[in-house]
């Protein structure tokens, strides 16, 4: 998949293997469906639905996080020690409750059942998805495949919002519950779509032992102690990159969901206007992952990883002073393409380290990280935010939260080798 000559592009797609190509499907419509029905547009509708209340807004998230984590030990565990396959199938019979629900929902309790069902379906299915992702592709050459996935999934969460606008132009361009509503119900039923795909994936047709460990580099001469070097080096790294994700995940989940009420309420914008910045956001983030990992071949991933949360950071603290429009916009732009920019890179370094048979706990942890904790510190978010919608102090100690994440980042610049510079052998049948 590199390159722009549609040649070449159909010819490194059929090398693909064949899990590698239900990731890229899956993650296609799995994202376009989120992008519709759920981010900003079921932010809102909550939000109307709970008379305006921003607390009840996080509880919805605490709610879909504490489900997951139920599920995403267990399910970690099961993605190592059984068929990944079958983890799948099961998780789609979950998300299938889950989204029926949803799309019958017509109360504040139901869509917290048909929520609880989500964050399930979310526990179950990340560990194996990412497990086998990752055992069918050729260690030391993540991080391009990996940044190719997140632009998919980035196009869908991009185009979600955009199809959004064209439902807003023909259902009515006002915040109502039955306008959000009917646009919700489209993006479930691609979200019903997407778990389709979840049947196919198919262990026995992951890569071998091409896909296992790597060996970090060492320049030792005492062989008798190289084994305890290397494993505490790995260990390292892998403690590190969960601990950093871990906090960079409940700082994002204290204002992601809000940024919707934060348009709405602060800047009175109406709901097209918000589809297209979020829309904006999602494509500049896809762009920019591709360019950070681009870049993290010649300045290496940890250092990409740091400047990219660094600058986003930065970009919150902006945001936080309620600037003019014209300057609210790229800022945010910046800020949310950049957070997400360090996504496939910091994955690509925990898989090129973990053992296949440990990758489901692994996943399982980080999926916590980005599960749990960003889902109830959206709780923790709404009550900073309260009534009086104080959007700034929930900012600024997001802000501080990602700087602290950040700054981990630095212990793995030393450790984290370089990666090879293409995908020519990797990821094939």
């Amino acid at each position: 998949m590199v390159g722009l000559n549609p040649n070449l592009l159909i010819s490194s797609w059929q090398k693909l293997n064949t899990n590698v190509k239900l990731v890229f499907a899956y993650s296609l419509f799995q994202s376009l469906g989120r992008g519709i029905w759920m981010g900003n547009v079921l932010s809102v509708w909550i939000f109307l639905i709970s008379n305006e209340s921003n607390e009840l807004l996080g509880l919805t998230s605490a709610i879909t996080g504490l489900a997951m984590t139920i599920t995403v030990l267990p399910a970690g565990y099961l993605a190592d020690k059984t068929q990944r396959r079958y983890v799948l199938r099961g998780a789609a019979i979950v998300g299938f409750i889950g989204l029926n629900l949803a799309f019958f929902a017509n109360s504040l309790e139901l869509m917290f059942m048909a929520l609880m069902f989500w964050g399930l379906f979310q526990g179950l299915n990340r560990p194996s998805v990412e497990s086998i992702f990752a055992d069918s592709v050729e260690s030391g050459t993540r991080s391009e495949i990996y940044s190719q996935v997140h632009l998919v999934r980035q196009i869908g969460m991009a185009v979600g919002p955009l199809v959004n606008v064209l439902l807003f132009l023909f259902f009515g361009d006002e915040w109502s519950l039955s306008v959000l509503k009917s646009v919700m119900t489209f993006g479930i039923l691609l979200s019903l779509l997407s778990l389709v795909f979840m049947v196919f994936f198919d262990d026995r047709k992951s890569l071998g032992s091409e896909s296992d460990q790597i060996e970090l580099n060492q320049n030792n001469t005492e062989n008798e102690s190289s084994f305890d070097r290397n494993f505490n080096r790995t260990y390292v790294i892998i403690s590190v990159l969960l601990l950093s994700n871990l906090i960079i995940g409940f700082g994002a989940g204290m204002t992601i969901k809000f940024f919707p009420i934060f348009f709405k309420n602060i800047y009175f914008l109406k709901p097209i206007s918000v589809q297209l910045i979020m829309g904006g956001t999602g494509i500049l983030t896809g762009i920019t992952s591709i360019f950070a990992q681009r870049l993290s071949l010649r300045k290496g991933r940890a250092n990409m990883i740091f400047i990219v949360q660094g600058i986003a950071t930065l970009c919150l603290f902006i945001i936080a002073f309620y600037p003019p429009l014209f300057l609210l916009i790229p800022v945010f732009l910046a800020r949310g393409s950049l957070m997400n920019a360090s996504q496939p890179l910091s994955r690509s370094i925990l898989m090129d380290i973990v053992p296949k048979n440990h990758r489901g706990a692994v996943n399982a942890l980080q999926a916590l990280a980005w599960g749990l904790f960003w889902n109830v510190s959206a709780a923790i978010g709404g009550f900073l935010i309260g009534s009086d919608d104080n959007f700034r102090l929930c900012f600024l100690i997001t802000g501080c939260v990602y700087a602290i994440g950040t700054i981990l980042i630095l212990v793995l610049i030393p450790l984290v080798s370089h990666e090879k510079n293409s995908l020519s052998q990797s990821s094939l049948n």
